[in-house]
Order: structure tokens, then sequence, then C-alpha cells
């Protein structure tokens, strides 16, 4: 069995020392970073399957890290905040994070996060010839093109990066056009656990958007349904 490997990148040796204590006792191994230079450094030097950081940190901080690794990186990142910290959370949600902790938090409440977002991550890297064989699904939408063999979607004919929980919110709502999903009911879908805060959803969907439209003011594709929710367009 694979055993995961997790960065803890935090300033307070406090919390990073305790974060490592209950991740190790799930059989994870565990590095750690005190501020975003360091965490970078250890993701070139060793392969990395998760990230927890911070977001206030000396010399660079968690979002200005996140902002780094996602030129080159996609697993998943957990960021971690202080509850005085919600615009920093919401932009390092816009900047590639998977999802956010607030300080101060519950270590099984971390541990279930990591280990929700782990098993999320394997499904969608991990995925046998014979899975993909079987699934031989091209979901297109205008320009819009989402194929769930490749794990790729393109936007007339150019390839769009996204995120793992960027692609499966697209795949959720690409594969039933028209129909609206409530911020609950997407969160819940995809992150598979019951949604007690859709903040995450809301993020995401504007990060999907600018990277598939061609003005995210005026969407084409992924439309807000105001006090319902979201959906892709029908477009022929």
């Amino acid at each position: 069995m694979q055993q995961y490997r997790v960065l803890i990148v935090e300033d307070d040796e406090q919390i990073r020392d305790g974060i490592e204590i209950y991740l190790k006792s799930q059989g994870y191994e565990v590095f750690k970073a005190g501020d975003g230079f360091e965490g970078l450094e250890v993701i070139r030097n060793q392969e990395i399957h998760l990230a927890i950081i911070d977001v206030m940190m000396p010399r660079m901080d968690g979002i200005r890290m996140v902002m780094e690794l996602r030129k080159s990186y996609s697993f998943p990142v957990i960021m971690l905040s202080a509850k005085s910290e919600e615009v920093d959370k919401i932009m390092g949600l816009n900047m590639g994070a998977d999802d956010y902790v607030t300080k101060p938090f519950q270590p099984l409440e971390l541990l279930a996060r990591v280990n929700s977002q782990l098993r999320r991550y394997t499904r969608f890297s991990g995925m046998s010839h014979e899975e993909k064989a079987k699934q031989e699904n091209v979901y297109t939408i205008g320009g819009l093109e989402l194929n769930e063999d490749t794990v790729e979607v393109r936007v007339d004919g150019e390839l769009v990066k996204m995120t793992p929980m960027e692609f499966k919110i697209l795949q959720l709502l690409i594969k039933s056009p028209g129909r609206v999903f409530s911020a609950e009911e997407i969160y819940e879908r995809v992150w598979e656990e019951r949604a007690i805060n859709t903040d995450t959803v809301m993020v995401h969907v504007r990060h999907i958007r600018e990277k598939i439209e061609i003005n995210p003011k005026e969407p084409k594709y992924l439309k807000v349904v105001w006090g319902v929710g979201y959906k892709i367009e029908k477009i022929s």
C-alpha cells in the first residue's frame, strides 16, 4: 500500500509538530517547512501528495506559495486560516487551494479533510487504463469540451489547466446541461461530505469561469441562477 507524503507549511512550530503527530499516527509520511520558500524547496526535492499550508507566514505567505506551486503541481492543497483572515482564505482558494480549515481546528477535522482530498486525488490521477477505457466519455457544449478519458478540458481547442476539484465540479455540471445544481448539492457530490460552508464552491466556480470564459463577467457557459445555484448553459 502506498504511503502518502504530506507537507506541512506552518511558521508556528507547536502547530506544525502537533499536526505531524496526528498525521504520522495515520501512517502518513510527513515533511515540514516554516514558510513558503522552505515549502517550495521541499516540493522540488520530494514527491508530495498533499500540502497543508498556513495563510500567514514570514518571508513568503501561503497565498504566494500556492500561486507558485500551482504553476507546476496539481496535488491537493488545504489552507489553514484564522477567522480574521477571511479575505485571505477566499484569495487562497482563488489561487488554487482545494479546501481550507479555520483555526483553531480539531485535529480530527483536519485529518478527515486530508483523507478525503487524497481519496479524490488518487482516483483522479491514478485511474487504470481499463477504467479509462470503460469511460470513453467526451462532453461538448459549444466550444467547451471535457474529456473523462484524458481528464482534460479544452475551450475552442485550447487545453485549459484545471485542478482536480475544478475538473470534478465542471464534470458534474456539464454532464447535465441546463440543470441547476445548488451549491450544497455540488459540495456534497464533489467533496463527498455534508455541506456546512459552501464558500468553497463559490470560489471554485469563479475560478473555473476565469479559465473557460472569454469574459467571466458575462459568461457563455457557466451561469448563476440567482438564489438557486449554478448550471452549464445548453448551447448547440
